[in-house]
């Protein structure tokens, strides 16, 4: 990792966004000082001590922020790539009950550093896998380690407890859960600042006056970002049972949406409320199509009166465990399903689309994980921009690549948009921090109780690839022995999922 805190990026085509939030493509170079941009300039001297690294022919983007991920799931890479999302949570989400706070250490650590290669500088981590005091500390530990900015949204599950039969401990508070939720807090931020706490929450099938003491214990720590999953209100949109709990405000990240009518959407933007999109999972796993884009919902949804909600929309990952860590991927797989919807919706009317909305430009992907992503957890006064004062969180593609040669000197949003991968990302900077340099991670010090967890202050990414899969072979033994028909059967019991609805296809 550099150790350079004073660095010049010269020379560079940087994406600034002006006042309207149009990204105007610009010439110039970056002084960074400590963890923030100091001034943006096209002649920056170079002086003693600053680094300079030579950006021409590059482009040089904010950092993206993934709204929506689950940070611990990187051993179970590859087993939901035809499942649907009552299979995944049997054999991915349940899976938690093989990780010991090792397996979750590792998990956790190259799940973050996934994200850095791929460009994501900010993540919030909805991290079911509070398993015990160990599982959380280590889960905080590797995402601090890896360099990321998070937010770790502490999450009380419903914990399996033994498989064949499938069954799950039965008070998810116990008395070390919200105890350990304390000590996190009182702790206060992690790596440096970049790790804050947040709080996650799916669990509402519980009391409404238990749910609103254990909101009130997580505003009283001053937590800017709760997130919620869209899918498991029960019953009811997940938008009015918050609203119904007066627990409904501008913290709430809702993923996916679950369903979200014209009513809900009023309600979320009135508060200043964010969905969180995340187009892999949720096309695959028949969700829905994302609701981060208001012109893929001509028709008024599926559902009748469903609506997209752009101007509170965010991005995520969802589960590297099945799509890849990229949250660029996810901006130009939405962006193109949204535009399939839009242009089916005139074409089923004998019409054609003379062109593309603005609303559907390669420009409204970018701002969705960069800017909104900043929105959606508070911090678009830190992150989601390249300005003087913010936070050096800055991603550099190289514009000569095979795939972005043309593209990056005719329109750079296009060329990151629609062209890159994180093959074409040479540098990431978290920060003030290069932590991916000449396409290659460096090697990552260890923060706090992961140096005891890893036996040495520093990790290389060929040692953990190494333990990822250790860790993933002694899973997978155990995984062997389930009897997953079984435990799928008793899963839709647990739901209350009528099994009358399900189709063979």
């Amino acid at each position: 990792m550099s150790s350079s805190r004073r660095i010049i990026l010269k020379n560079g085509v940087v994406l600034l966004h002006d006042q309207k939030n149009q990204v105007v493509p610009t010439k110039t170079s970056i002084l960074i000082e400590n963890s923030k941009i100091a001034n943006i300039a096209q002649d920056i001297a170079a002086a003693e001590g600053i680094e300079v690294i030579d950006c021409t022919d590059k482009i040089i983007s904010p950092g993206f922020i993934d709204t929506h991920h689950h940070g611990w799931q990187t051993q179970l890479k590859g087993r939901h790539a035809n499942e649907q999302l009552l299979e995944y949570m049997v054999t991915g989400n349940s899976q938690h009950h093989q990780y010991s706070p090792e397996d979750v250490f590792y998990g956790q650590l190259a799940g973050m550093l996934e994200g850095i290669a791929a460009g994501t500088t900010t993540v919030v981590d909805h991290a079911h896998i509070t398993l015990s005091p160990d599982h959380a500390r280590l889960a905080i530990a590797a995402t601090a380690s890896s360099g990321i900015r998070s937010v770790f949204c502490y999450t009380p599950v419903m914990a399996v407890k033994q498989f064949n039969p499938l069954g799950f401990i039965q008070n998810p508070f116990e008395d070390w859960v919200m105890q350990t939720f304390h000590q996190i807090a009182d702790h206060g931020a992690y790596g440096s600042g970049r790790v804050t706490l947040g709080f996650a929450f799916d669990l509402f099938f519980l009391p409404a006056e238990m749910i609103k003491g254990i909101f009130a214990q997580v505003k009283e720590k001053g937590v800017k970002t709760i997130t919620c999953h869209g899918s498991v209100a029960l019953g009811m949109s997940l938008v009015q049972n918050l609203k119904r709990l007066d627990l409904l405000d501008e913290r709430i990240i809702i993923s996916h949406g679950g369903t979200i009518k014209k009513a809900d959407a009023e309600l979320v933007k009135a508060v200043g409320a964010f969905v969180s999109s995340t187009p892999s999972t949720e096309l695959q796993m028949a969700m829905g199509r994302p609701y981060s884009f208001d012109a893929s919902f001509l028709d008024g949804g599926v559902i009748g009166d469903s609506i997209g909600l752009q101007d509170n929309g965010s991005l995520g990952v969802d589960c590297h465990s099945c799509t890849a860590g990229s949250l660029l991927a996810e901006a130009k797989l939405g962006l193109q399903n949204a535009r399939n919807h839009f242009n089916e919706f005139h074409m089923k009317q004998g019409k054609i689309p003379r062109t593309v909305p603005e609303s559907l430009s390669v420009q409204s992907a970018f701002n969705l994980a960069t800017i909104k992503g900043a929105e959606a957890v508070n911090m678009s006064e830190r992150i989601g921009r390249i300005a003087e004062g913010y936070q050096a969180d800055l991603v550099v593609f190289d514009g000569l690549s095979p795939s972005m040669v043309g593209a990056a000197q005719h329109d750079p949003v296009a060329a990151v948009i629609l062209h890159s991968s994180p093959a074409d990302i040479e540098t990431v900077i978290v920060g003030g921090v290069v932590r991916k340099r000449e396409g290659k991670l460096l090697r990552v010090p260890l923060d706090g109780c992961a140096k005891e967890t890893a036996g040495t202050d520093v990790l290389e990414w060929s040692s953990i690839a190494k333990e990822i899969i250790k860790s993933r072979e002694k899973m997978q033994d155990a995984i062997d022995k389930i009897d997953f028909s079984e435990a799928k059967s008793t899963l839709l019991k647990v739901f209350h999922v009528d099994e009358g609805r399900l189709v063979d296809v």
